[in-house]
């Protein structure tokens, strides 16, 4: 092959590659054949896909992939908090609301705040934790929409908390980040820095304690979050920590099937959760958003871009006012995604 050929054929070569490179992600589709699963890491995304080819539901996809992610992003949502799901069920044509967020503990009252001095709510510490939910809506999913045993579903989960899974470099950076605060908590020392360090990129982090918890979740279910030796453990820590949660919080809490709200934007129907979530917000800033024609300059145009910030200052200031638990509080859904408003 002559030396221009070859000098062409490089060319033609590392103009694909970078074209192919140019997305704003870092890691290829997990695609399968017998369907999509997208999260925000690679190994919780097989996960899910795994358990689709193996026959599972959505539901149980769902579950394995944010059982993994509770693994491996430890900064993140995990079998300590909450769950909220949409779930489109294509036998019956209808869509599902879950709501699975945990109430605050009947014992955390205001004038326990006040007794420990707070004059508002606290942002950190034991008193900033409620109920965690995450395992009961698992649960309450895989009633309904689950196919596969239960106990299947978290083998992946206890695979990488047991023998452990390198950090990549976002998760990194988070721990990195949070040294300080790791380090005002004994249990958090031990269980999430060596020698007082992060991981390392792409070392092995393992975490036997979680697995243990989840190995006992796939075995004896989510009773053992909420009334067996989890919970137990669970509550002695509240108390070591001066918390308030007691074993009637944990017992008693079950998740919502709740009707989804929704708003047409462009000709698209667009769903979130009702309070207490927050997908209002994003609907409200739907709403500011279409009362305009889309800027010829593009979606990243300094137009576009100002627009959706101040409809996103909006759409908060609005949430941050109104939004709350609609058991104790009456929130003005209607009002705020009306098109008058």
């Amino acid at each position: 092959m002559p030396f221009e050929t070859r000098l062409a054929l490089a060319v033609v070569l590392l103009i694909s590659a970078t074209f192919a490179q140019d997305r704003s992600h870092a890691r290829s589709m997990v695609v399968t054949r017998y369907g999509i699963v997208a999260t925000s890491h690679v190994q919780a995304s097989q996960a899910g896909a795994q358990i689709l080819a193996r026959g599972g539901s959505a539901a149980d996809a769902a579950i394995a992939a944010n059982a993994v992610l509770g693994v491996t992003e430890p900064m993140m949502n995990g079998i300590g908090g909450d769950l909220f799901a949409l779930y489109w069920d294509a036998k019956t044509g209808k869509l599902y609301g879950l709501n699975a967020s945990g109430w605050a503990p009947q014992g955390l009252t205001i004038s326990h705040l006040k007794a420990i001095g707070a004059r508002s709510m606290p942002q950190s510490g034991i008193d900033t934790v409620t109920v965690p939910g995450a395992v009961a809506g698992w649960n309450t999913l895989h009633e309904r929409f689950g196919r596969l045993p239960w106990k299947d579903i978290f083998q992946t989960a206890i695979f990488y908390a047991d023998e452990g899974y390198p950090v990549p470099e976002l998760i990194h950076g988070y721990w990195e980040d949070s040294v300080e605060d790791l380090l005002r908590d004994a249990e958090s020392r031990r269980v999430f820095l060596h020698n007082d360090k992060p991981p390392a990129l792409g070392e092995i982090f393992q975490n036997h304690d979680l697995a243990k918890a989840l190995r006992l979740i796939a075995q004896q279910g989510a009773n053992s979050f909420y009334r067996g030796e989890i919970a137990q453990a669970i509550l002695r820590t509240s108390q070591t920590l001066g918390g308030t949660m007691l074993e009637a919080d944990l017992a008693e809490f079950a998740p919502e099937w709740v009707e989804p709200i929704s708003i047409t934007y462009r000709d698209w129907t667009i769903y979130e959760l009702p309070p207490n979530g927050q997908g209002m917000a994003a609907l409200e800033m739907l709403n500011i958003m279409q009362t305009s024609l889309a800027s010829s300059e593009g979606p990243l145009s300094v137009t576009e871009l100002h627009k959706k910030i101040e409809a996103m200052k909006l759409a908060y200031a609005d949430l941050y006012r109104y939004n709350a638990d609609p058991r104790s509080d009456q929130v003005p859904v209607k009002g705020l995604l009306s098109q008058s408003y």
